[in-house]
């Protein structure tokens, strides 16, 4: 007989954790432990204008689909903007950001292999309660084998699409 771990196989459109970080929100679809450590999902509702700081990953790949809205993104030296039905692939070692440059929300669902970066969404979440501190944020994206940077994108992308930083 063979055994098999028992995974989530439905999670509905509803269900799953949700928390906010100012701007860009985070919906839990699946964790690392949900499948068996092999990816986790997020969904990502982004308000209009909203722009994610810039960051690098050392250890996960993204994978994201755009579900609601445009999704623009810069990935090293290409920016694009894509629309519904969109694939978009942030590497990683690769800095990247993305943003929503519309006027309604836009929505994508991120695919993560390997699992472990949705923890960091849910710690973070917590620094949103108040005004979160870069120096904490830097802290925690490094536990993470993230880097934060790339203050010269958020100059030219926030002129360029009339962006706002999202938690500011």
């Amino acid at each position: 007989m063979i055994m098999r771990r028992m995974w989530h196989i439905l999670r509905g459109p509803k269900e799953g954790k949700s928390v906010s970080m100012g701007g860009i929100g985070v919906v839990f679809k699946l964790f690392g432990k949900d499948t068996g450590g092999a990816f986790s999902i997020v969904e990502h509702p982004i308000r209009p204008k909203a722009l994610v700081p810039p960051h690098m990953h050392a250890d996960e790949d993204e994978f994201s689909f755009v579900v609601k809205g445009k999704v623009g993104a810069r990935i090293g030296d290409q920016v694009l903007v894509a629309s519904p039905g969109s694939y978009i692939l942030k590497p990683r070692n690769i800095p990247h950001t993305f943003w929503n440059p519309g006027q309604t929300m836009a929505r994508l669902v991120e695919i993560i292999p390997p699992p472990g970066f949705e923890n960091f969404f849910d710690e973070a979440s917590k620094m949103f309660q108040g005004v979160p501190d870069p120096g904490k944020m830097k802290e925690l994206a490094a536990k993470y084998h993230t880097t934060l940077g790339w203050d010269e994108w958020v100059t030219e992308l926030t002129k360029k699409y009339k962006l706002k930083l999202f938690g500011r």
